[in-house]
């Protein structure tokens, strides 16, 4: 079996959401002083490779702390956006296509190849997005989630988030700011992203990883 860690080092100093405040990672005692190590982590519950709930932007849909454990773990596919030019919306026909006789995943991964420029300003700039229609293609999948290696499944500037209501609206999860998908295989890997257990969770950061047997 062979292991890929999906997951972005969490740091006071990585990218954010624009407008969301950096995480805060303090010193709370020290070996020196009480004997023993602890830190102060203080950080939005959208900070970093994360996981979104329906309940992040659908009224009365299921918390991630509501949801059974086996709904962040399964059969993945990896679909490859990183050939589509910057800022180019994905059109449903092309996930059809991609998705085509292959067997019914639990999680689409949508490898557009953002993470490189994790760190940079450029992170920021137009990366491949899924257009409404095939975002609702998707959602009529029988899915648990969706995940992308960028900072959102919808483009930076909009304000309406039709992708992320597509698929949350149905239930679906969405794990973003995944890395290193262009190591995987199209398909063959289990993919699993475990959220921090807490109340009334609308999102939580996660450790992504895909597992592959063979």
């Amino acid at each position: 079996m062979t292991w890929y860690d999906l997951t972005h080092l969490i740091t006071s100093a990585m990218p954010v959401y624009p407008g969301t405040e950096p995480p805060e990672l303090l010193e709370a005692t020290t070996l020196e002083r009480e004997g023993f190590r602890e830190t102060r982590l203080r950080l939005f519950s959208h900070t970093g490779t994360h996981m979104d709930a329906p309940s992040h932007m659908i009224a009365g849909a299921p918390s991630l702390d509501s949801m059974a454990i086996g709904a962040f773990a399964g059969a993945a596919v990896k679909v490859d956006l990183s050939s589509f030019p910057p800022g180019r919306a994905v059109p449903r026909s092309f996930l059809e296509e991609a998705l085509e006789g292959a067997f019914t995943p639990d999680f689409v991964l949508l490898h557009t190849g953002w993470d490189r420029f994790w760190g940079t300003e450029e992170y920021f700039s137009p990366f491949p997005t899924l257009t409404p229609d095939g975002a609702a293609y998707l959602a009529t999948r029988a899915l648990k989630g969706v995940g992308v290696d960028a900072i959102s499944v919808d483009p930076m500037e909009s304000v309406a988030f039709p992708v992320h209501r597509a698929l949350l609206s149905r239930r679906l999860v969405i794990v973003e700011n995944l890395r290193g998908l262009g190591e995987l295989p199209p398909q063959g890997f289990t993919f699993l992203a475990l959220p921090l257990h807490y109340a009334d969770a609308d999102g939580a950061p996660v450790r992504a990883a895909a597992l592959l047997s063979a």
